[in-house]
């Protein structure tokens, strides 16, 4: 019996190849026929457009389309290239999205099950609000001061108690460098750094693990000046935008977060007059944050022209890019160490404690912590203090 085809509009298959990120070379060798699939000389069997779709994690409606779908990020986004705004998100990013939005949907049901009350913090400030008294507020609620963070050894130390003080805070934060659990799609700090999805039962921040520790810091703290404005975010989370012309949410956060992080009396009285590389990394590590945000409350405290700052931003940035992609190279570690960080410790308890008494099935519980089996889940459990 011949297999049965599937007609697919031309357009589809390359559009489904552009957006994959993979190579022509290795889509031709997987499918021989993509040639032919996309001249329309021949159409792909069902099981072949399924195997496709996988391969170029499409969508398997879109298939079916007349012709490619404009896709958009689901929250506001504010990430920019050279000033201009980002219009092709990848399939990394979105299915990222969609997969804590499908976590913080089940948190928020699980929350008003339990009678949790809406979070004080979330939306408590606006952008008139002071700089300096938001910053005040976040700090201390996440217990990350100048003074706390003296106990911290290492980059390390303070990015894991910042996350513990803001999931105590009510926040979900998940840290990954890759797409749920599959480690053959890492993502890239370049395109996104995190995002934050506000709400007031169930607030979710999404940390890409793939940047620098130092960066995961600034990048937590500016997420969380988006929840205190009550909004949802995929932001630039780069600091060198100018005030003039420049999103005001992101200035707002910019600042803020810069402010929690180093407050302008400090920066003034430790800057000692140059940036050069050993200067800023001494700072950064007094403080345990990126050298940029260093050079960014230089810039602040008037330290520093606009040009001179853009400049040396420039040049650290490529420093600290090439320092992240050689620590992603010998990430690692212990999967049931690493699994509840990138679902969100407070999420996997809470998710294993419901199931186990039994008012989350389990299929849906694995699903959503992303294993297929029951012992991972025990152990899983077990790791969070659950089982």
């Amino acid at each position: 019996m011949a297999a049965t085809r599937v007609p697919v509009s031309r357009d589809i298959f390359g559009w489904a190849a552009d957006r994959s990120g993979r190579t022509r070379d290795e889509l031709e060798r997987k499918f021989p026929q993509l040639d032919a699939w996309e001249n329309g000389d021949r159409q792909p069997t069902f099981r072949q457009l399924e195997d496709f779709a996988r391969a170029t994690f499409t969508p398997f409606g879109a298939f079916f389309l007349a012709e490619p779908p404009v896709e958009k990020v689901p929250i506001p986004d504010f990430r920019t290239v050279a000033n201009q705004e980002i219009v092709e998100p990848s399939p990394d990013l979105l299915d990222t999205i969609f997969i804590c939005e499908r976590r913080q949907e089940w948190y928020r049901q699980y929350a008003l099950s339990i009678g949790a009350e809406p979070l004080s913090f979330i939306g408590n400030c606006t952008l008139e609000s002071s700089i300096e008294e938001a910053a005040d507020e976040i700090r201390n609620t996440l217990q990350f001061t100048a003074d706390d963070r003296v106990q911290d050894r290492t980059w390390d130390e303070a990015r894991r108690r910042l996350i513990d003080s803001a999931e105590d805070a009510g926040i979900l934060v998940m840290v990954s460098g890759i797409v749920a659990s599959n480690t053959s799609r890492p993502l890239d700090p370049e395109e996104f750094r995190g995002f934050v999805l506000s709400d007031s039962l169930a607030p979710l921040i999404f940390i890409n693990a793939a940047d620098t520790k130092a960066a995961q810091i600034f990048t937590i703290v500016h997420e969380v000046c988006h929840l205190w404005l009550g909004q949802s975010a995929v932001p630039a989370a780069s600091m060198d935008i100018q005030e003039t012309g420049s999103n005001p949410v992101e200035i707002w956060c910019n600042q803020v977060a810069a402010e929690v992080l180093i407050s302008m009396e400090d920066i003034q009285s430790d800057f000692r007059g140059t940036t050069e590389s050993e200067e800023l990394d001494l700072l950064a590590k007094k403080y345990k944050v990126s050298t940029l945000v260093v050079l960014k409350r230089i810039f602040d405290a008037g330290l520093l022209e606009w040009h001179e700052f853009r400049n040396r931003y420039t040049e650290e940035h490529k420093r600290v890019i090439v320092l992240a992609r050689e620590r992603q190279k010998n990430s690692g570690g212990n999967y049931y160490n690493v699994q509840p960080l990138r679902v969100s410790r407070r999420f996997a308890k809470a998710l294993i404690d419901d199931t186990l008494r039994g008012r989350t099935l389990h299929r849906d519980a694995f699903r959503l912590l992303g294993t297929k089996k029951h012992d991972t889940f025990v152990e899983l459990g077990h790791a969070v203090g659950v089982v």
